[in-house]
């Protein structure tokens, strides 16, 4: 563990001239002032536009703790996604509206339910831990099919946006402001937790969990409480997007949403703090800007869109191994 680098994740000493640490700053502060530039421009989409992105890189950063840090890849994390949403759509039914309610039922039904998946999957690992994830991540979201009472196969529509106290979650910016400042804890915590002991324990399993195991440390105890506390994450960047889409899916759990959080974690730098902020930036930009642009200039191709974007894919996979922001000098 002497070996780890702390320049390898973002930043762990704030130095003001790395490039990391500059770009992590832009982009922030971009965010903090972008409803207000979207007011300037009179279009309120930006901002909704900006708080699924948000919404997107906060489960990438509960997802990069356990695969960035720990090398755990779960193709399942998703169903927490699934489970945040629901959390708010079924009670809203009820006329339970209390975001605080929601939260709070989020977590209390994540925390148990993702123990016992990840002691089970725990006990494998490679591809065996990759598949069980997954399957149960089709069971969650078969089981959210079968929900006829709340939707099935067709969701849930949530009648209103969750109270939080004071604040006015119908209003899109202050919605925008509660994503941002979550994001903002979320990064915070996992910057903190990779410092701490308990980060150094976990980034030796993904080392060498043999070594890690011969030292004396309980690998299995620290492997399930990193997978929790990813999962609750997720749980809660659920109840935020069923908050800005007014519907809860079984689709919010598929697998291939999985596979987009992968792709944004990879993307932006695997096992960098702030890499999924950036990837989820870049994915989503171009899952939105590309079909514009190839309808304007190609409108016969304007349904091959996800070519484009496969091949950009594979170009920063191919020429910068540790994604765009992991490849910045730290």
């Amino acid at each position: 563990m002497s070996e780890m680098k702390a320049s390898s994740l973002w930043p762990v000493t704030l130095r003001w001239s790395a490039p990391r640490t500059i770009t992590a700053v832009v982009v922030i502060a971009l965010l903090a002032v972008l409803p207000m530039i979207a007011g300037a421009l009179e279009s309120s989409y930006y901002v909704s536009f900006a708080t699924r992105v948000l919404i997107y890189a906060l489960a990438a950063i509960g997802l990069n703790f356990i695969l960035g840090f720990g090398g755990m890849v779960s193709l399942g994390h998703a169903m927490y996604v699934l489970l945040g949403a629901y959390a708010v759509a079924i009670p809203a039914s009820h006329g339970v509206t209390s975001g605080f309610a929601h939260m709070a039922l989020a977590v209390a039904v994540c925390i148990p339910l993702a123990a016992c998946l990840g002691a089970v999957a725990l006990r494998t690992s490679g591809i065996a831990f990759i598949m069980i994830t997954l399957a149960f991540a089709q069971m969650l979201f078969f089981g959210a099919v079968s929900l006829k009472d709340y939707g099935g196969d067709d969701g849930l529509t949530v009648g209103a946006r969750s109270t939080l106290g004071g604040l006015d979650l119908s209003n899109n910016t202050t919605l925008y402001y509660v994503t941002f400042v979550t994001v903002l804890v979320a990064l915070y915590l996992s910057w903190r937790a990779v410092l701490s002991p308990f980060g150094l324990v976990l980034r030796a399993t993904k080392s060498n969990p043999r070594r890690a195991t011969a030292l004396g440390h309980p690998i299995f105890r620290y492997q399930l409480t990193a997978y929790v506390a990813s999962a609750v994450v997720c749980a809660i960047a659920g109840v935020l997007l069923a908050n800005l889409t007014l519907f809860a899916s079984p689709a919010y759990g598929a697998w291939t949403l999985s596979g987009e959080l992968i792709v944004i974690v990879i993307l932006g730098g695997l096992g960098t703090v702030f890499g999924p902020v950036v990837g989820a930036i870049i994915l989503l930009a171009l899952e939105e800007a590309l079909p514009m642009l190839i309808e304007a200039t190609l409108p016969d191709y304007k349904s091959n869109w996800m070519l484009l974007l496969g091949l950009f894919i594979f170009f920063v996979a191919l020429l910068l191994k540790r994604g765009v922001f992991g490849s910045l000098k730290p």
